[in-house]
């Protein structure tokens, strides 16, 4: 799931007075950088594991560079330099950054206890832990206080200029959010890139209350064994691995082992993570204290959020996250990047086409780490260069170009498009699949963007389409599905897709295709531009479930993450209505219960109706 976005934050370059246009390669860095090993000790005596890279040449203070992460600073040993041959960090080692990478608390090399999304404590300070350490209680940390410690020491023991940067993608993403939240003067930039953000409504466990069978099943093992040294080191756990399990395709394994009580069974009780989940079925208080929205206030250092539209696994954080920034810290300098990306790959080789579409020059990682990211941090660790004339920056496939605003979402107009009435049944012996890949691997980083004529063609999917479009219809901003709608059961999903219908004989130029290694029939093609799931019990509360009537007619509000997508004279704009998305969701019984405690009974089919009432609200961008 989220490890591989890590393994190139671990590959960075670094170097000294080099031109832009160098090659740095690992003799190169090794010339110029000492690695040294520390265990930073916190204010409740727990130390923290931390590989520190320093320039060799100490003529001048170096700003800080920090990413903190529960996947491991391996390889371990002073002398074992990570690869340094990728450019993510190339433009940092350039202006001789120093770079800190550490464990989290409870990971790997670091000592203590780990904890999933680890609750934000608001009343905590140095003066109280050090009392409670003296009476012998218990003291309250968090990662920011662990950020604060790390960064209090980083200060006095390492050749800095006095600034620290913090950046982290993804679940390293949450801590950078976290570390947002320190209040330790020398941080004076941070950047939360697909922040995990709240796992309840968008994040990788949950959207809208239906779980994430297939990412979840797979993380979980991984991350809490094979992704962490002690684990393996006192015999790993008792769970059955998913890869043991599941060899070839996920599809039809994932069917055969049935509700999600036998999925638990797999796993017994080693695999903390998700014991906790299946505790927790409903939005509850242990959901809502690791829901980082409720606690981004007073932020101080500058704030720069970034996020992938085409991110399968994080997309709503990075907007989430910016919002709540705005509303609730107002006065923080606070920019928004939101580019035509997967999960991470703005950082680690992002090309003209993504899967079978094209997506232009500007959307190359390098232009973003050239021209956005190392920019950022080099006005407010080093003091060079200018703020960026807009604070917000948002990529618009089919434009295929950056548009610049100075808040999100831009002010649009809220116009619906009408479904008309359709019925279908959805039967959970033969769900709708997430892909038309028969595979083992999980899903794909294009699955947000790849073509849905699988999905289509099937009776259990309604399909609504457009006119060819004689006019530029251009999407920005937030947008929401209003369905209204009858099943015969107590209970069902929706998953909504809105898709971007290819002309007939499509194909891009002769001069385009030379960016692409293979060749896709692009006529016709279906391109998902934004989707989301509800499941049905939770639409009028996440946290009070309530069965439908059956027959009865009933409004269905389906939440999406924003868009920002140019439908172009000649294509067509399709919305795509089903009940499943399996194993990617796990398969709802579509009768009203506790899914994770339920058996193969509950599982029934249900007849949906969708009534002519219902509306797609569209951002159509003036």
């Amino acid at each position: 799931m989220k490890y591989f976005i890590w393994l190139y934050l671990l590959l960075f370059v670094s170097s000294v007075n080099a031109q832009e246009n160098d090659t740095i390669t690992e003799k190169w860095i090794r010339e110029r950088y000492t690695k040294r090993e520390v265990m930073v000790e916190m204010r409740d005596g727990v130390h923290l594991f931390t590989s520190i890279y320093e320039p060799k040449n100490k003529t001048h203070k170096s700003p800080i560079i920090m990413n903190r992460t529960c996947y491991s600073v391996a390889p371990y040993g002073k002398d074992n330099f990570i690869g340094l041959h990728r450019p993510a960090w190339a433009e940092f080692a350039r202006n001789n950054y120093i770079f800190v990478f550490q464990d989290v608390r409870g990971k790997n090399m670091s000592e203590g206890s780990f904890m999933e999304i680890r609750p934000f404590i608001k009343d905590k300070s140095i003066k109280k832990a050090k009392a409670q350490r003296k009476r012998g209680e218990c003291v309250e940390v968090d990662e920011a206080s662990d950020t604060y410690d790390t960064a209090e020491w980083l200060v006095h023991n390492t050749n800095n200029n006095g600034n620290i940067g913090i950046l982290g993608i993804s679940y390293p993403g949450f801590y950078s959010t976290m570390a947002a939240l320190s209040y330790h003067p020398a941080i004076k930039a941070v950047s939360p890139q697909a922040p995990v953000t709240d796992w309840y409504r968008g994040d990788d466990v949950h959207h809208n209350g239906a779980f994430f069978l297939m990412d979840n099943f797979s993380f979980q093992y991984w991350f809490e064994y094979e992704n962490n040294v002690k684990e393996r080191m006192v015999g790993g756990m008792n769970a059955q691995n998913p890869s043991h399990i599941v060899y070839s395709d996920a599809y039809n394994s994932y069917l055969k082992i049935g509700p999600i009580k036998n999925f638990s069974k797999l796993y017994g009780d080693s695999v903390a993570g998700w014991n906790s989940f299946i505790k927790h079925p409903n939005l509850d208080s242990w959901w809502e204290e690791r829901n980082v929205l409720n606690h981004l206030k007073e932020i101080r250092p500058a704030v720069m959020v970034v996020g992938g539209l085409f991110d399968a696994e994080d997309c709503y954080g990075a907007f989430a996250t910016y919002k709540q920034i705005k509303k609730d810290s107002p006065k923080t300098e606070l920019y928004f990047v939101e580019g035509p990306w997967a999960h991470g790959t703005w950082g680690r080789g992002a090309k003209p086409f993504f899967g079978d579409i094209y997506l232009g020059q500007e959307q190359i990682s390098d232009y973003y780490l050239k021209n956005i990211e190392y920019p950022f941090f080099a006005y407010y660790l080093e003091g060079k260069g200018k703020k960026p004339k807009s604070k917000v920056r948002v990529y618009q496939p089919g434009d295929n170009k950056w548009f610049y605003y100075e808040t999100w979402p831009v002010q649009s107009e809220r116009v619906p498009f009408e479904l008309e009435m359709k019925t279908y049944t959805s039967n959970p012996a033969c769900p709708v699949p997430w892909t038309s890949d028969i595979s083992a691997k999980g899903r794909r980083i294009e699955d947000m963007l790849c073509d849905q004529r699988f999905a289509s063609s099937r009776p259990d999917v309604a399909v609504f389409e457009s006119s060819i479009l004689k006019d530029t219809l251009r999407l920005s901003g937030e947008i929401e599905a209003e369905l209204y709608v009858s099943i015969t059961t107590t209970d069902a999903d929706f998953v909504v897709k809105v898709i971007d219908v290819f002309p007939d004989n499509f194909n891009y130029p002769d001069e385009i295709m030379n960016y692409k290694e293979d060749e896709t029939n692009m006529s016709g093609y279906q391109m998902l531009v934004r989707w989301e799931v509800m499941r049905g019990k939770y639409r009028n509360s996440l946290s009070f479930p309530e069965p439908f009537v059956p027959g009865q007619k009933t409004k269905v509000r389906v939440p999406m993450s924003d868009i920002a997508h140019t439908f172009l004279p000649g294509h067509k704009l399709m919305v795509q209505v089903q009940s499943s998305c399996f194993p990617l969701i796990d398969m709802n019984p579509q009768t009203f219960c506790d899914i994770y405690q339920c058996d193969e009974s509950a599982f029934q089919s249900t007849t949906v109706t969708i009534f002519p009432e219902s509306k797609i609200w569209l951002p159509v961008l003036k």
